[in-house]
């Protein structure tokens, strides 16, 4: 119960219901503070404590200087947690360890349970394996199955055994996309008390629900833990950057176009641990859709949030989307009670100004390994030229004959796209690009046109009310005569996941090293990311990747290079089958309504047959079973003592690796397949598993061995401690410099005792909030990160794990201070810790071989008092754990 020292507490009547609430007007200052800000205000005033959260913390974001630097810490409570199945599963196996730490430690197993609402959809998991054909969905589900029973059994235990935890089954949607049609609440009631939806989520594209003006992003499942248990999310008030939309979007560019154009601007200017909020008379001309589409990249131009506020176009998707009346009534009322309905005569203050006049957009693409590296359409084949030399192709692009199976022989050139996917969150969401898609494969099969054997297509929606608008229009059947048939709803080759090319294929690509390509309509284009043959990755509006499917090739003009040919010999360009915006919204329109949603999601926890047979453990306590390759219990409870131990310096330090700029989560976190020689496979193969059922890294994230043994093993890393070599490899100093796995590095390592470090440059850790690149970084012994700059999540994950996240002295970095990681490291002065102060460096010496010295004081990035509890406790999770220990869980 709030303290409610403001005298906010109120109560809001909407129809026959009453609602108690609190008022933001009572907050001097709070009138013209942007939406983001005023839910934030709104979380202060309902759960004000006068302990944790205290009237002067309310002060503080109602006077929020809008020009200040951020220094006022506050704790955030989100109203729920949403979770994939990738990073929800270690939430899971986390939770019933700690029921067992709890009992271990005199308190009662079922205290723990998530106290604020917990919602996981299972997405992550479908694999491409089968493709181009009709009976692909079936066939895909079927094996994800069998590959993933393990995991699906101790869900379903999870989804019995703990109170508020609902799983969406697989087969479903993806997060985002179901997040928005159906689990998000824009205002949430609990207990009679009506408060803005907010959200956490293990995904760092939680951002797309901003669209709906649901304040929330993306956080570490190690955070997202902690929040399920009632712990507040620890952050500074944030800078809000004010993003004006004005004019609408030209016929010929996409909502893609839009979010691609604002993801460069963005970067550029530099958003990192701000909030972005759109905001002008532009606001209403942009739909529900668009909006979500621009609030799911946010983690690509690097921002905390990227938000809309409530406003009409809100209410009317609620509608559409199955909402009932009382709810959006509710909404309505309550946004424009609180002053958290978008007018746009009222601007509110903002730290900092950007604009875009929506006509100015062109159709864009963005790659070859960046969200935020945009390239005009047509001059694609130009930055194509220019980009492949970085990939080793010099002169004229090389061209294979590669003789398939079945079929005539074909030509494998660099260059040429092998994967072209309809997939993702951030625009399967869409229907005004999913119905350009599906209208531009007509006009192209109409024309005569044909996809290249050697691009593997596919279609991965984000929910099944695509299909259901796809059947109501007629138009599946032109998509699948191009390949594009539905192969599963899930992120697919977003993340990874798009299977294997065909063996003749990735066979050619291999012996003459090609530099081949794929085009997908996801968020993420990283190197090593898409498919371990596919060098070169571009994002791409849904027609576009139909196009480059056609196309066959990234060597192409759009606007020189025809297509093909049509019956009657005629060349054939994309400006002939581009469809026209008002056939798109005409058939939108005609096939596309709220029954769909209704009828999609009425039952959508059940789940299929295959869901409801699987065998489910029973009980409080999770029965580990010990022979398990994909759930074991995970050893950050071993031993723990009631108390924390002391913090200590770290003395005699190795360096694991020493890495460069822009080293991405999905560099550092297990992803992807699993090989045969890695240190992964040869645990698995040891434990009796053959390779055809190793399945991926994600899949098996409730295994601390697997996942532990592919940290930092990415086959596109570069540690520099080896010249020329790609891949999870180092030297071990201790065997004189020799090389070898970090995993097997690492074990001898931390048999000696000798502890870790590692050695990076700017943005360390961008990308997805992979928690495992945090518990990966923990498990191989490092007990410090050196690096120029972070992104945010990770460097959160990693206090969270109990590892020091430390930088370099302004303007300094490895080459500067001339490190070259063979040196010993000693790092004092974080003893102070245990004095309940966190000091703002820390001095790291480092010696050479010879004896020679490098000193530096390294910035301590435990950036609140919060960070520095967990930091104590050796991670977040030891520290909510004794809490309720002593809370009397």
């Amino acid at each position: 119960m709030s303290t409610n020292s403001f005298d906010a507490k109120d109560t809001l009547k909407v129809g026959e219901n009453s609602y108690e609430f609190y008022r933001l007007d009572k907050v001097e200052g709070s009138s013209d503070l942007p939406f983001s800000l005023k839910v934030l205000l709104e979380c202060l005033l309902r759960t004000e404590d006068g302990a944790n959260i205290t009237a002067d913390h309310v002060r503080a974001l109602g006077g929020w200087k809008a020009d200040a630097e951020p220094d006022t810490e506050i704790q955030f409570t989100p109203a729920r947690v949403i979770m994939q199945d990738f990073t929800g599963v270690p939430c899971v196996v986390d939770l019933a360890t700690m029921r067992e730490a709890v009992a271990d430690l005199g308190g009662d197993a079922k205290k723990i349970n998530p106290l604020a609402p917990a919602e996981m959809v299972i997405d992550h998991s479908v694999i491409i394996d089968v493709f181009g054909r009709a009976d692909a969905f079936e066939r895909n589900v079927e094996i994800e199955y069998g590959r993933n029973k393990e995991r699906y059994q101790f869900l379903r235990w999870g989804q019995t055994a703990f109170d508020d935890f609902k799983v969406v089954p697989p087969g479903t949607g993806i997060v985002h996309q179901v997040n928005i049609e159906h689990l998000a609440r824009s205002i949430m009631t609990r207990g009679g008390v009506a408060y803005p939806d907010s959200c956490v989520g293990t995904d760092s594209h939680t951002t797309m629900v901003n669209g709906l003006g649901v304040l929330g992003w993306g956080v570490g499942g190690i955070e997202a833990e902690a929040a399920m248990l009632g712990q507040p999310v620890s952050m500074l008030i944030p800078r809000v950057v004010g993003f004006r939309l004005t004019g609408a979007i030209p016929a010929g560019a996409t909502a893609t176009d839009v979010v691609l154009t604002i993801t460069q601007m963005l970067r550029e200017h530099g958003v990192v641990g701000k909030f972005v909020e759109f905001y002008g008379d532009g606001v209403a001309s942009v739909p529900l859709a668009n909006r979500a589409t621009i609030g799911n990249m946010s983690p690509e131009f690097g921002s905390t949030c990227a938000i809309f506020p409530i406003d009409d176009v809100t209410l009317e998707y609620l509608r559409l989307t199955g909402r009932d009346e009382d709810h959006v009534a509710l909404v309505e009322s309550y946004a424009k009670t609180q002053g958290l309905w978008h007018d746009p005569s009222n601007e509110p203050r903002f730290s900092e100004y950007l604009e875009l006049d929506l006509s100015t957009v062109v159709p864009s693409i963005a790659g070859p390994k960046r969200p935020q590296d945009r390239i005009v359409v047509s001059d694609a084949k130009t930055q194509f030229a220019l980009d492949v030399k970085n990939y080793g192709v010099e002169g004229g692009l090389r061209e294979e004959q590669v003789t398939p199976a079945e079929g005539p022989a074909y030509g494998l050139k660099d260059g040429s796209v092998v994967i072209a996917s309809i997939t993702s969150c951030t625009n399967t969401s869409n229907p005004s690009v999913m119905m350009a898609a599906a209208l531009l494969a007509k006009n192209a099969v109409d024309k005569g046109l044909t996809v290249p054997p050697w691009v593997k297509t596919s279609m991965a929606p984000g929910s099944q009310v695509v299909t259901g608008y796809y059947e109501n229009a007629g138009l599946w059947p032109y998509l699948e005569k191009l390949g594009f048939y539905l192969v599963g709803y899930g992120c697919t080759t977003c993340i990874g996941n798009s299977g294997p090319l065909n063996e003749e294929i990735s066979q050619a690509v291999q012996e003459h090293d090609l530099t081949v390509v794929s085009v997908l309509s996801g968020n993420r284009n990283f190197e090593g990311r898409i498919n371990p043959d596919v060098k070169m990755n571009y994002l791409a509006s849904p027609p576009l990747v139909i196009a480059y499917a056609l196309a066959g090739t990234m060597n192409f003009d759009f606007e020189v290079d025809p297509l093909g040919q049509d019956t009657a010999g005629n060349d054939v360009f994309l400006k002939d089958i581009w469809p026209a915006p008002d056939d798109v919204e005409r058939t939108i329109a005609s096939s596309m309504d709220r029954a769909l949603f209704v009828k999609d999601y009425a039952d959508v926890f059940a789940g299929d047959e295959r869901w409801q047979s699987l065998q489910t453990p029973e009980g409080d306590t999770f029965a580990w079973d010990a022979d398990s390759t994909y759930v074991r219990k995970p050893p950050y409870f071993d031993g723990m003592p009631a108390e924390p131990e002391p913090v200590s310096d770290i003395k005699g330090a190795r360096v694991l690796a020493k890495l460069g700029d822009s080293v991405t989560t999905d560099h550092i976190s297990p992803a992807g397949s699993i090989k045969a020689d890695s240190p992964a496979g040869k645990y698995l193969s040891e434990h009796g598993i053959e390779r055809k059922d190793f399945n991926s890294y994600g899949s098996r994230r409730g295994n601390h061995e697997v996942m532990v043994r592919g940290t930092f093993a990415n086959i596109r890393l570069r540690n520099q401690l080896l010249d020329g070599v790609e891949g999870g490899f180092t030297r071990n100093f201790l065997a004189g410099g020799e090389q070898t796995t970090i995993f097997d590095a690492s074990a001898a390592y931390q048999e000696a005792g000798v502890p870790l470090v590692v050695l990076g440059g700017k943005e360390y850790g961008s990308g997805s909030s992979r928690d495992w690149a945090a518990k990966g970084t923990r498990l191989l012994g490092v007990k410090a990160v050196i690096t120029e700059s972070f992104e945010r999540i990770h460097r959160s994950n990693l206090i969270g794990m109990g590892v020091l996240p430390l930088q370099f002295p302004q303007g300094q970095n490895i080459e500067s201070l001339g490190l070259d990681g063979t040196e010993i490291f000693d790092i004092s002065g974080v003893e102070a810790l245990n004095e309940g102060r966190t000091p703002k460096t820390v001095h790291v010496t480092a010696t050479k071989g010879d004896g020679a010295v490098v000193e530096f004081d390294a910035v301590v990035r435990i950036d609140t008092p919060g960070e520095a509890e967990y930091f104590r406790n050796d991670g977040i999770l030891q520290y909510v754990l004794r809490s309720l220990v002593k809370a009397g869980a």
